[in-house]
């Protein structure tokens, strides 16, 4: 057998000789796949991240004040965080940059750090975030994502906008306020409005005033540059020196960052949690941004390899001095109607705001906090999705429980808190409602060969065989469930069932306890319980856990390719055992 390489334009090909004289082709996955530049879309990418590095600008910055930290490291991380993401993502339009979610799940958990000491810890933060998510991509982790249900992520999502809303109110009017919460700020504001400072409020409602006006035109995608320019430039012009500014949080260093390495005397277990958070929110956050931007060649993406993408961003992001990043709606819906066909596009908007950056980065340290403040809650307004809350709201009693618990744990809780109630809070749900679709039905086989399907009987009849089959999990609360819809065999003589379990690869330690009881149950009537249907792992299972087997009279019928063979020979064993003891 002969091994060799071949590397078409977009494909790592492995070509194999057998002995034969057959010669077999197959791809090679690569975890980093570098982007095919191909020269009739390369100065189309060109031109398309430009827009996107445009636009970016503000909402870098803005995302830093989420985080609580100077706002070149919003910038930092949308530079770095875009290159590492367009180099390895499946999805070839995503563009990983700064996020609200992300920014406000990184704020939390450096909230408690001193001001000086937080940059360090946000490096950290950003790092563990990433290590994390490649930890997921190794893990295949990707398909558990569909098990988030869409009612606790609008929770949560409307939560971190109502967040982002509220927690911005006392920087839009230049005014100090205090509280646990971004809530119970907005209402040390609302008790106390002589705090307000009339140019930062007028300044902030300029910037609002610009984003509402020019969000249906064909300035939009640069409405939030004129909201924070024009306030910026009027303050300086003026001399308002009681209007905060962005500089007064600190120096706004000029030029690129260096590779920065981290203080492992940073480390806390809240931070870990925090990154934990960061983790997940950005996880799920970035499988919808795949879902709505498809590749143009109609290819599917791959969670995984998003996955990685994600943490490759964070890592990079985190060496040079940036906060948490992560798939992003906005930007990447801006990367697609600039017109981008593939991952070069985010690479080169990355590289468009490194030059903006060296060009403008003496210009940051001016720009007004409330015109930043006003960006940061007009895009909160916008990513409230109020349609979906009410969709949910009318679904049932389950999804209004869900959307509204993790709403206010959102709106009261830290992030890490909130994240693992909401994680919690899908487990919950979907046991649940595994649980409430299981479903036990009675056939009765035909002369035909196939079967009559009826709903099952309450209780058992005596010297009857009944076959049954199970819709539904067998897991956990899947597996009480059944334990409560089987059959009654308490009044019945020689009772006999057939259980078929076709299709389950495993069961869990529950359901043998189950199966075990009502065997014990049907024995203790006289009769008997036989399992049709049997996969051989779960044949191999029940023989090493020495359960439902050890009591007398269980048989079971291993599964085979014709689909019901082995439930009619179980049927019929039992009618044979049945006339055996009349």
């Amino acid at each position: 057998m002969r091994v060799s390489w071949v590397c078409p334009p977009a494909h790592l090909l492995r070509v194999t000789t057998h002995p034969d004289g057959s010669v077999e082709t197959r791809p090679v996955r690569k975890w980093l796949r570098w982007p095919a530049f191909e020269r009739r879309d390369l100065r189309k990418n060109l031109v398309a991240g430009l827009p996107g590095a445009i636009s970016s600008v503000p909402d870098s910055m803005a995302a830093s004040v989420l985080a609580g930290v100077n706002p070149v490291h919003g910038l930092y991380a949308s530079i770095f965080g875009r290159v590492g993401g367009g180099l390895t993502a499946s999805s070839r339009l995503m563009v990983i940059t700064t996020t609200g979610a992300a920014a406000l799940a990184a704020g939390s958990a450096v909230a408690a750090v001193p001001a000086a000491d937080r940059p360090r810890a946000l490096l950290l933060l950003t790092l563990m975030a990433g290590g994390l998510m490649i930890l997921a991509a190794v893990a295949k982790l990707g398909r558990y994502t569909r098990f988030v249900p869409h009612s606790v992520m609008i929770g949560f999502l409307s939560g971190v906008s109502a967040n982002i809303f509220f927690g911005q109110l006392p920087d839009l009017v230049g005014a100090e306020a205090t509280g646990p919460f971004a809530l119970a700020k907005a209402w040390d504001l609302l008790l106390h409005p002589s705090r307000i400072t009339s140019g930062a409020l007028l300044a902030g409602l300029f910037a609002l005033g610009v984003l509402v006006a020019l969000r249906r035109t064909r300035m939009a995608a640069f409405s939030t540059l004129v909201a924070l320019v024009v306030p910026s430039v009027v303050v300086a012009v003026l001399g308002a020196d009681s209007v905060p500014l962005a500089g007064d949080g600190g120096a706004i260093p000029s030029g690129l960052p260096t590779p920065t390495l981290p203080r492992l005397s940073d480390f806390s277990f809240s931070l870990l949690a925090g990154a934990f958070a960061v983790a997940a929110v950005v996880l799920v956050q970035g499988a919808g941004v795949s879902e709505a931007a498809p590749n143009p060649d109609k290819s599917r993406s791959d969670a995984n390899r998003d996955f990685l993408a994600q943490g490759v961003g964070n890592i990079l992001a985190g060496l040079f001095r940036g906060q948490p990043v992560g798939g992003s709606v906005g930007q990447t819906a801006v990367n697609v109607a600039a017109g981008a066909t593939g991952r070069s596009a985010a690479i080169f908007s990355g590289l468009w705001m490194a030059v903006l950056l060296l060009l403008f980065s003496g210009l940051v340290s001016s720009v007004v906090t409330s015109s930043l403040a006003a960006v940061l809650i007009f895009a909160a307004i916008g990513s409230f999705r109020i349609d979906d809350v009410r969709a949910i709201l009318r679904t049932g009693r389950i999804s209004q429980i869900a959307v509204v618990t993790t709403f206010l744990a959102t709106l009261f809780l830290p992030v890490a808190a909130a994240v693992g109630i909401g994680v919690a809070l899908s487990l919950i749900l979907q046991l649940n409602q595994e649980a409430l679709d299981l479903k036990v039905v009675e056939l009765t086989p035909r002369d035909d060969g196939a079967f009559l399907e009826q709903p099952c009987a309450p209780r058992l009849e005596s010297r009857q065989v009944v076959l049954l089959d199970v819709y539904g999990s067998l897991f956990y609360a899947g597996a009480r469930t059944l334990q409560a819809r089987l059959p009654d065999p308490a009044d019945a003589e020689h009772p006999v069932v057939v259980l078929r379990l076709r299709g389950r690869a495993l069961l869990g330690a529950t359901a043998f306890a189950v199966l075990t009881d009502y065997a014990e149950r049907l024995a203790d009537a006289g009769g008997r319980l036989y399992l049709s249907g049997v996969d051989p792992a779960v044949l191999r299972q029940m023989r090493r856990m020495r359960t439902v087997e050890q009591v007398p009279g269980v048989r079971a019928f291993e599964a085979s390719d014709v689909v019901g063979e082995s439930s009619l020979a179980g049927y019929h064993a039992a009618k044979r055992w049945l006339e055996s003891v009349s």
